[in-house]
C-alpha cells in the first residue's frame, strides 16, 4: 500500500526491532519499544507475563510511542492493531485529539491467542482494538464481513476494503497470456503458514488418494517463513518445501504451477478467524492467474468469497474419499486457468485491485491530515 511513497515522509514505531528488514520498506526513522522475548507469553507462564507487559512493559512503551510521535511530528499516525502494541497504542491515541486512520487486519483473539496470552488478557486486548478503532477518524478494513462486524460492535462505519492486492502489470497480464494445461505432471501452490494443520492434512490425504489411481503425477509446493519438511504428511517424493521468497520470485514460481490451495477451519470452533480474516494466500493465486481449490466451513469469510466467483474448486467436504472424488476429475481434466480466467481476471479486478485501493488509503490520509473523515462507506 506504500508503493512509490517518498520513503523520507515515513516513519515507523512498532514492538519489534526488524532486524532482518523482513518487510523492504525503506523509512526515515524507525523506533521500537521492544518486548523481551522471554517476557512474550508462550503458554508457559502466560498469565504472569500478560500480566508485566499490561502493567510494566505497556506503560513504558506508551511513554515511548508518545516520545516518538512528538520526534517526528507526523501529519497521519497509520495505526495496525497487533497483539500487544494494542495497550500502548490505547493509552496515546484514545482521548488524546490526534488525528489517526486504523487498519484493522486481524482480531487478536484468533488462534492460539487465548492459549499464549490468557483468556483475561485477550478479552482486554480485543476491547483496547475496539476502542481504537471507534476513536479514528477514518478506517479500512480486511474484508466487507469484518467491517460489518466492527460497524455492529462498535457503532463505527468502515470507510474502505484494503487488502494485498493485484498490481495493474498481473492484470494484465492474467487477460493478455494463455496458458498451456499440465502436460505430464499437476502442479499445485500452498504459500504461507499453515494455520489450520488438521485441514491441510486432510487436504494431502486426499492428494495421496488421486495420486495412487492417477496418470498424471502431482507435485505440491510449500512456500513460507516455516519449515514443513518435519511434518507427518510432509513426504519429500512428491512436495517441496520452497521457503519464504521475495514477491516477485514468488509470483512467478506460482505462475509455474496450475493449482493454488486456500484453506480455512472445517469447523467454526474459531469464528472471529474463520468469519471475519481473509487470507492473503487467495489473492496471491489469482494475481498469478491461479485457480484456487478451497476447503473451508461454508460460512467463513474465504468460502463467501469463492461462492461469489467461480474463480476455482469450493469444497467444505470434511473426508479424504469425498474430497478425493470431488477433486480428481477437476485436476486431471481440461486447461484450468484457460477455464477460469476470465473469471478470475473479474473477481481480481473487483475486489482486489492494488492501485484502487491504494488510491482510497491516501484519500483517508489526506482525510486524516485535514481533519474531515468520510460519509460514505467502503468505497472500492
Amino acid at each position: 500500500m506504500l508503493k512509490n511513497w517518498p520513503s523520507e515522509n515515513l516513519f515507523w514505531w512498532s514492538c519489534f526491532p526488524d532486524k532482518d528488514a523482513r518487510f523492504g520498506q525503506k523509512v526515515a526513522g524507525h523506533r521500537h519499544a521492544s518486548i523481551p522475548s522471554k517476557l512474550y507469553p508462550r503458554v508457559r507462564w502466560s498469565a504472569l507475563k500478560s500480566q508485566l507487559l499490561e502493567h510494566v512493559w505497556a506503560p513504558w512503551a506508551g511513554w515511548h510511542l508518545n516520545k516518538t510521535v512528538a520526534e517526528f511530528s507526523p501529519d497521519v499516525l497509520w495505526i495496525i492493531p497487533h497483539d500487544w502494541s494494542i495497550v500502548p497504542i490505547h493509552q496515546v491515541v484514545c482521548k488524546s485529539g490526534l488525528r489517526y486512520h486504523v487498519s484493522m487486519h486481524d482480531y487478536v483473539d484468533v488462534h492460539d491467542n487465548p492459549v499464549r496470552f490468557g483468556k483475561q488478557s485477550c478479552r482486554l486486548l480485543a476491547r483496547k482494538a475496539d476502542e481504537i478503532y471507534s476513536g479514528a477518524l477514518t478506517t479500512d478494513a480486511i474484508c466487507r464481513e469484518m467491517a460489518e462486524d466492527l460497524e455492529k460492535r462498535t457503532g463505527k462505519s468502515t470507510n474502505a476494503i484494503i487488502r494485498y492486492g493485484a498490481e495493474p502489470t498481473a492484470l494484465a497480464e492474467i487477460a493478455a497470456q494463455s496458458f498451456q494445461p499440465p502436460q505430464s505432471e499437476i502442479h499445485i501452490a500452498y504459500a504461507g503458514s499453515i494455520l489450520v494443520e488438521k485441514e491441510f492434512a486432510l487436504f494431502v490425504d486426499a492428494l495421496r488418494r488421486i495420486r495412487a489411481t492417477n496418470d498424471k503425477p502431482i507435485r505440491l509446493h510449500l512456500f513460507g517463513a516455516n519449515p514443513v519438511t518435519a511434518k507427518p504428511w510432509f513426504d519429500a517424493e512428491w512436495m517441496r518445501f520452497e521457503g519464504n521468497l521475495p514477491e516477485a520470485e514468488l509470483r512467478q514460481k506460482l505462475r509455474a504451477c496450475h493449482w493454488g490451495f486456500s484453506p480455512m477451519a472445517l469447523t467454526d470452533a474459531d469464528p472471529r478467524y474463520n468469519r471475519f480474516s481473509f487470507p492473503t494466500k487467495f489473492i496471491a493465486y489469482l494475481a498469478a492467474g491461479l485457480p484456487v481449490i478451497t476447503l473451508a466451513h461454508p460460512e467463513s469469510s474465504v468460502m463467501r468469497m469463492a461462492s461469489r466467483y467461480e474463480v476455482g474448486v469450493a469444497t467444505s467436504a470434511a473426508d479424504a474419499d469425498t474430497l478425493a472424488t470431488q477433486l480428481k476429475g477437476i485436476l486431471v481434466g481440461s486447461d484450468s486457468r484457460e477455464q477460469y480466467r476470465a473469471e478470475i481476471l473479474r473477481c481480481t479486478t473487483k475486489e482486489f485491485d492494488a492501485k484502487r485501493m491504494r488510491e482510497r488509503l491516501c484519500a483517508c490520509f489526506e482525510q486524516c491530515a485535514s481533519g474531515h473523515g468520510f460519509s460514505d462507506d467502503f468505497g472500492g
